[in-house]
């Protein structure tokens, strides 16, 4: 389903926004017959509530969706989007108090509530349709929708289907519509242009390795966005257990979210230039794979012991970090679903990140806060840099011990940022392990609305 509103339309039914704090005073203005309905049918204005008002000759007048009460708000996101699930087929027309940012996020929510995965079998969303409210910036929800839309789908898609070359179809596709320039280097050219770490982490696979790097954007201050293209995740020779690899298809969900933020931010058509490198593998087993103990030289010469084969995210990265920072960006950003200690440190729902940079600090928590994409600092903690070096080479890339395990995965890739590179890493989930309101159950992005938000005061846009 597209994600885009309706288009304006006289007939569209209107659809009241009533916080269960003002149902009385709201009922009360309405008259008798509207208050005598809803009261009979129980409607309280709980989140996820929404009925049907009919006319005196049973056909539908007006609709009614509860926005819950303040605390019930503070527990979730996008409450608009739990009544679009539950009102008939047909397009409304939303009226409310809320304005701004508050008007903005019920807008998306809304749109994102539509989205299905149905490449498999046919899952409809959401079948109501809103037209644009009044006072917001239409093609600018659309465009973040679209985005996240683009996240969700190479996330659900499993690997049998989105391996390394179809992750790089994916993204000439996203530059071809946008018209940026883009490169893949693929297999044992990895070695010739010298990206050792890609290589050895993807060659094991029938899918070969490969990096993906797109341009787009001729003036403006260079960003640079890298993510993490792991299209599964058996943990190599330190094989996974079942368990562990039933979500590995997701284990792309950082690459995934950097394409959808760079979708969004060429829809808007923002004063940048944007590079995305994507190093896309699969981290497999055969008689060529990397082994433990193994000492691995990365693209910047340093060398790496290999002390788990199912820490291969921050190789493949460092390579793709190292290539970014020799072209000098503005502000360069990963985002990885890299470590299982970030999602015990802050769970599935908030998007971790790593910065020593106050201004980008104080933005990127300003804008989570305003878009309802909640994000949380995490320290570049310098103490434990020697926990990342082994002795017998410059890093080691799974510290014994288990401590402060993704504390340690952001030092070892700001290794490879390169020396006064305005960096921040991201240790994304991007999963949704049970659906809530305008986001179903499985591949969602994180991190990115709020980045979208943080850029211009970021970067001086």
């Amino acid at each position: 389903m597209p994600m885009r509103f309706a288009a304006a339309d006289d007939a569209a039914l209107p659809l009241h926004l009533v916080d269960a704090a003002a149902l009385d005073g709201w009922l009360s203005d309405q008259g008798g017959a509207v208050a005598t309905w809803l009261k009979a049918l129980g409607f309280s204005a709980g989140i996820g509530s929404a009925v049907v008002v009919p006319d005196g000759n049973g056909a539908p007048m007006m609709a009614v969706a509860g926005h819950g009460t303040a605390d019930q708000r503070a527990r979730g996101r996008f409450a608009l989007a739990a009544a679009a699930a539950a009102l008939p087929a047909g397009t409304y027309r939303l009226i409310t108090d809320l304005t701004g940012p508050a008007l903005e996020q019920e807008a998306l929510g809304w749109l994102l509530a539509g989205y299905s995965f149905d490449r498999y079998r046919d899952q409809p969303g959401a079948s109501a349709q809103l037209v644009a409210p009044e006072g917001v910036n239409a093609a600018r929800i659309e465009a973040i929708a679209e985005g996240e839309a683009l996240t969700r789908d190479l996330i659900n898609t499993p690997a049998g289907d989105m391996g390394p070359q179809e992750l790089a179809d994916a993204a000439t596709g996203l530059a071809t519509e946008f018209g940026a320039e883009i490169e893949v280097i693929e297999g044992d050219d990895l070695l010739t242009r010298n990206f050792p770490m890609i290589h050895a982490v993807g060659r094991a696979s029938t899918g070969a390795p490969r990096l993906i790097d797109m341009h787009w954007g001729d003036t403006g201050p260079k960003l640079t966005l890298v993510g993490k293209g792991v299209c599964f995740d058996t943990g190599g020779l330190n094989i996974k257990p079942g368990a562990s690899m039933g979500l590995m298809k997701k284990d792309m969900g950082g690459s995934a979210t950097v394409l959808g933020l760079a979708r969004m931010i060429m829809a808007l058509d923002l004063p940048l230039r944007l590079r995305v490198l994507i190093p896309a593998v699969e981290n497999s087993i055969s008689g060529n794979a990397f082994r433990p103990q193994d000492i691995l030289t990365a693209r910047n010469g340093l060398t790496v012991e290999i002390n788990n084969t199912d820490a291969e995210g921050r190789l493949v990265l460092a390579d793709a970090l190292a290539y970014g920072a020799e072209d000098a960006p503005d502000l360069m950003l990963s985002m990885a679903t890299l470590t299982g200690a970030a999602r015990v440190a802050v769970g599935p729902d908030l998007a971790p990140f790593y910065s020593d940079d106050a201004d980008i600090v104080a933005a990127l928590t300003r804008a989570g806060d305003t878009v309802a994409d909640p994000v949380w600092r995490m320290p570049f903690h310098a103490p434990y840099e020697a926990m990342i070096e082994p002795g017998i080479a410059d890093l080691d890339n799974a510290p014994k011990g288990g401590f402060a395990g993704s504390i340690t995965a952001a030092l070892f890739l700001r290794r490879f940022a390169g020396e006064g590179t305005r960096y921040t890493h991201f240790d994304i989930y991007g999963w949704q392990p049970a659906a809530a309101p305008a986001r179903p159950k499985g591949g969602v992005g994180q991190g990115a609305r709020a980045l979208l938000d943080a850029l211009p005061e970021i970067l001086g846009l």
